[in-house]
């Protein structure tokens, strides 16, 4: 009984992925900017990270963490609940809580792909649908007061578009994409868009170069013993993030 109990996890956990994960929003995607790239059906993905203040609202105006769970049900449905740590400022709290992490905001996450890559012809993106925390982007939450639209911090819904192009031996990605929200303090809107390389040599490794509306990032993906992916990267040339997520295919 033991032994076929090893035997089935090993074949659970056996599937090799290596798609990007977005860990500072909990989702398949680039580094802050969407993607049209989606899991393989049955994707579990349990991660986290260190985000720099600089890539957060202005609510968290300091180094903060975030966690997840992510699981894509069908091969063109992804849902994700992420939380990410609040700590006791000046204006939120009593002085003995000064410093520390107390709270934690939380939000679901959905990315609907509408086409696959070439599903009409070899020329065809990939196309998704995708909003984070829609619920209170609006604005009348309980931070309206102190000058922030609501409390859905991480607000966002965009469309992306997404196609691969094979050059010899390597691989090249380019994602395109139209985020729009309404917060004041978080004004990701418009244009935005990346690119990722995956060598020959290395195809476990991603090298990622975007631009997420508002600032310029660069960073990797690299895939650890099949199931370990480590992202890091940087926001405009100097603020520093990085995360862990851990893969597990269920078939």
């Amino acid at each position: 009984m033991k032994y076929k109990l090893f035997c089935l996890i090993v074949l659970l956990c056996s599937y090799p992925i290596c798609l990007l994960s977005q860990y500072s929003y909990g989702v398949t995607g680039l580094l802050h900017t969407p993607s049209a790239e989606m899991q393989p059906d049955k994707t579990v993905m349990i991660g986290g990270g260190f985000l720099n203040e600089s890539l957060t609202p202005s609510r968290f105006n300091y180094n903060t963490y975030n966690y997840y769970l992510n699981i894509t049900i069908f091969p063109c449905l992804e849902v994700a609940y992420t939380c990410t740590l609040f700590k006791v400022t000046p204006q939120w709290g009593v002085q003995s809580q000064m410093g520390k992490f107390t709270n934690q905001d939380r939000y679901f996450s959905l990315r609907l792909r509408a086409l696959r890559e070439g599903q009409f012809s070899k020329y065809m993106p990939a196309i998704v649908l995708g909003t984070s925390d829609p619920f209170t982007e609006s604005g009348g939450g309980q931070f309206a007061t102190e000058g922030f639209s609501g409390n859905g911090f991480f607000s966002r819904f965009y469309l992306a578009l997404t196609k691969h192009i094979p050059i010899r031996r390597e691989e090249l990605a380019i994602h395109l994409s139209y985020l729009y929200n309404r917060r004041h303090d978080y004004h990701l809107n418009g244009i935005a868009g990346g690119i990722t390389y995956s060598p020959s040599r290395l195809p476990d490794l991603k090298l990622i170069a975007e631009y997420d509306s508002h600032d310029i990032l660069i960073g990797m993906n690299y895939l650890f013993i099949l199931h370990l992916l480590v992202q890091a990267m940087m926001q405009k040339g100097k603020y520093f993030s990085c995360g862990l997520t851990y893969l597990i295919h269920l078939k």
